[in-house]
């Protein structure tokens, strides 16, 4: 199995940074800080001695909501997965330009819930799943949202995260993080159908967070709680492991006009002072060339 490690990045950690996601239309990165309601932009610069770029800020926009995901739009506008709905940014705008495009309808069971990981399928549709904040068992769903409307696509999930699709499109690689694997669902791209679930891959220790597909189909998996990003091949095998310098790992994603540079994005929520102490790079960006590149972003087909 392939060993690499990750080198921090410039930007400041942040308490909860999660999906990143590379926007070829603007050349930059994207991604959230989820309680503090962020939405991240940054310019990768050339690489250095070390042979790695770092990441230039480029600006941040502030949201009056946890945002738990944001993605490119086929517009140039952007799309959040935010609170509890979905918000449609145009470009560069305040957050009192968003428009709410639409919201499921959740239990009355007086349970708080937020939108978590989001990530936008071959065919331009967005899937994007929720979770109680308290992390109640079953309390969340995964959801799609395109122009047909809003599909509850699964319900009784705890922690939806890490979405993914095979090169092909034909595979759906999903975590649910309390279970501690992630699984693979069979996944039609003319309509956006799961079915056929199935384990992919069991962690032995942590648990799965937010994930990526190369281009060979090989699945990189951020490691919350293992402090690395673990990649299996298509079969499940072990491929590689990538060392963090941050315990809670959140996701990660390829980045680049080349896509081959892969980005990690981690937190400090969750880890005491002394463990604080002794990571100062917890919730930082990290990049690495795992000798990969990622598939191409496709933004959601708002137009």
């Amino acid at each position: 199995m392939q060993h690499l490690r990750a080198v921090p990045c410039s930007p400041l950690p942040g308490r909860l940074t999660e999906g990143p996601v590379w926007d070829p239309r603007r050349g930059e990165l994207l991604w959230v800080d989820i309680p503090d309601g962020l939405v991240h932009r940054a310019a990768l610069t050339p690489a250095g001695h070390d042979g790695l770029p770092d990441l230039a800020p480029v600006a941040t926009l502030r949201l009056d909501r946890p945002v738990g995901a944001v993605v490119p739009c086929a517009s140039g506008a952007l799309l959040a997965a935010a609170g509890t709905s979905f918000l449609h940014l145009a470009e560069d705008s305040p957050v009192a330009e968003a428009v709410e495009l639409a919201a499921p309808v959740l239990p009355d069971d007086g349970l708080p819930r937020r939108m978590n990981d989001a990530a936008v399928d071959p065919a331009g549709r967005l899937l994007a799943g929720t979770m109680a904040y308290d992390e109640s068992p079953g309390a969340g769903s995964l959801y799609r949202l395109d122009d047909h409307g809003l599909v509850t696509l699964l319900d009784s999930v705890t922690i939806s995260n890490g979405l993914g699709w095979s090169p092909d499109g034909s595979r759906l690689y999903y975590a649910d993080s309390p279970t501690g694997r992630v699984d693979v669902f069979a996944y039609d791209p003319g309509t956006g159908a799961l079915s056929d679930r199935t384990p992919f891959a069991v962690l032995d220790h942590g648990v799965p967070d937010g994930l990526t597909v190369d281009s060979e189909g090989r699945v990189w998996v951020a490691v919350w709680g293992g402090g690395e990003v673990l990649a299996f091949a298509a079969d499940g095998t072990p491929h590689a492991r990538v060392e963090v310098a941050a315990s809670h790992v959140t996701s990660c994603a390829f980045a680049g006009p080349g896509l081959d540079v892969l980005v990690i994005t981690t937190a400090t929520e969750g880890l005491d002072e002394e463990r604080r102490r002794a990571e100062p790079d917890a919730g930082r960006l990290f990049v690495c060339r795992p000798g990969a590149t990622g598939l191409p972003t496709t933004p959601y087909a708002d137009r």
